[in-house]
């Protein structure tokens, strides 16, 4: 039988985009002022994921202690809020809608390992929130994951595959428990 043997992994295939010298200076960026809350507002916040290549809408709202991987992939459209301590792991694209919510906690990732085989490979897809998703928070998305318009991830919920849009879903691993109303 065959064992996992993590001397072998090779992550050269992964290119994170922006060279090492962007990579490094927004490791310490984000590190002092995103996930550090240094300058807890959101409008400078906001400056510094667009001066590192984010793409993002009026009306943002990004809480103290978010910490977002390489901003270069981050697409977020108007009026979104991002809570405190959300992890925004954006190894390759993460989109998201105008009016999401991503609540405190909650962990957006586009990264895992392919545990099948012995050198443990990276494996990336991008992840896209569209217009009016919540995130609960404390809730995990993976990675390939579209939420559709609307839809709700509760709270501690981890979505392992897509949202149908105005759903509701709930648990490890998410699942529709009823229909979205919004009146």
């Amino acid at each position: 039988m065959l064992k996992t043997d993590l001397s072998l992994y090779n992550n050269s295939p992964f290119k994170p985009g922006g060279n090492a010298i962007k990579r490094l200076l927004w490791y310490y960026v984000n590190l002092v002022f995103l996930k550090g809350g240094l300058l807890p507002s959101s409008s400078f916040n906001i400056f510094l994921l667009r001066l590192f290549g984010a793409k993002i809408g009026k009306g943002v709202i990004i809480k103290p202690g978010a910490n977002v991987k390489y901003p270069w992939h981050l697409t977020i459209g108007n009026h979104t809020w991002i809570g405190e301590n959300v992890w925004i792991d954006c190894l390759v694209a993460i989109t998201m809608g105008d009016n999401v919510c991503i609540s405190q906690g909650a962990v957006l990732l586009t990264g895992s390992h392919n545990y099948k085989k012995k050198t443990f490979d990276l494996i990336t897809q991008p992840v896209i929130l569209e217009d009016g998703v919540w995130i609960g928070a404390g809730a995990i998305v993976n990675l390939g994951v579209i939420a559709a318009s609307h839809a709700v991830l509760t709270s501690g919920s981890v979505a392992t595959k897509n949202l149908e849009a105005y759903s509701i879903y709930q648990g490890n691993p998410a699942v529709k428990v009823r229909e979205r109303i919004i009146t």
